[in-house]
């Protein structure tokens, strides 16, 4: 999956935008809350999702796929993981992933900042 292929489909999502809040980088928003990362600073795509609650739960992603999945920078611990987007972690995953991460924002959200569908 390209970078733009992912960045179309995120933003896609019910109330998601695009923000650029650091040089290089863009991220996708729904209300007020990242819930995608979308990085290249070494010019390889990449996807940072919220793939669980905690460190153990997102610590799945590192066990299934080891060369291309890895703790996010300062977010980490959190249960946040960096995905490559052109390594071998099949398509629908990367989908699945993006899903469950903006699921799980949309869930943590203010009522009056949650999309309507």
């Amino acid at each position: 999956m390209t970078r733009d292929e992912m960045l179309a489909y995120c933003l896609a999502k019910p109330g998601a935008w695009l923000d650029r809040p650091w040089e290089g980088d863009e991220v996708v928003k729904v209300g007020s809350r990242i819930f995608a990362f979308l990085g290249s600073p070494d010019g390889e795509a990449r996807l940072g999702v919220k793939c669980g609650p905690s460190r153990e739960v997102a610590d799945e992603w590192l066990h299934r796929f080891p060369d291309d999945a890895r703790p996010s920078p300062y977010i980490g611990r959190s249960g946040w993981n960096t995905l490559r987007l052109t390594g071998g972690i099949p398509d629908d995953e990367l989908v699945d992933a993006a899903d469950g991460s903006y699921d799980a924002v949309v869930a943590k959200l203010p009522k009056r900042e949650r999309p309507t569908v």
